[in-house]
C-alpha cells in the first residue's frame, strides 16, 4: 500500500484561508427572526394588496434596510419613529427632544430608498 505523504504547509495554509472565507461570506446582518416577521407584517398593513406580492417586496424592504443599517441602530431608529405617534404628554416627551429629528429624518429615507427599490410606492394599490 502506498504510504501517503503530509501536505506542504503552503497548501494547508491555503486551505484554511479558503474555509475562514467561506464562513465569512455568511450574512453580515443580525436581525432577528421574530423583528422581521414583525417589520414584514407592519409593512404588509401599511402596502395592501395581494399577500404573496407584498410579502415579497415587504421582505425585499427589510433586507434592504438590514444591508444599510445595523440591528441596533434600526431598533434605535424605528423606536423613535414609533415612539413619536404617541398622543399626549407621553409622545410629547420624544417629539419635542430636536436631536431626534435629523435621526427620524435618517429612518424615513432609509425606509424611502428601501421601498422605493422594493417597487412599493404610488403606484401600489391602496
Amino acid at each position: 500500500m502506498p504510504k501517503l505523504k503530509p501536505l506542504p504547509s503552503a497548501l494547508t495554509a491555503c486551505a484554511l484561508l479558503l474555509a475562514g472565507a467561506a464562513n465569512a461570506a455568511a450574512p453580515v446582518n443580525d436581525f432577528p427572526t421574530v423583528d422581521r416577521v414583525l417589520y414584514v407584517q407592519e409593512c404588509m398593513r401599511a402596502h395592501p394588496g395581494s399577500t404573496f406580492e407584498m410579502t415579497n417586496k415587504c421582505s425585499c424592504t427589510l433586507d434592504a434596510l438590514a444591508s444599510s443599517v445595523k440591528y441596533k441602530d434600526y431598533v434605535t431608529l424605528s423606536t423613535i419613529v414609533k415612539a413619536m405617534s404617541i398622543g399626549g404628554e407621553r409622545g410629547g416627551a420624544i417629539r419635542d427632544v430636536p436631536s431626534y429629528e435629523p435621526e427620524v429624518k435618517r429612518y424615513k429615507a432609509l425606509v424611502a430608498k428601501a421601498e422605493k427599490g422594493c417597487f412599493i410606492g404610488a403606484a401600489d394599490p391602496k
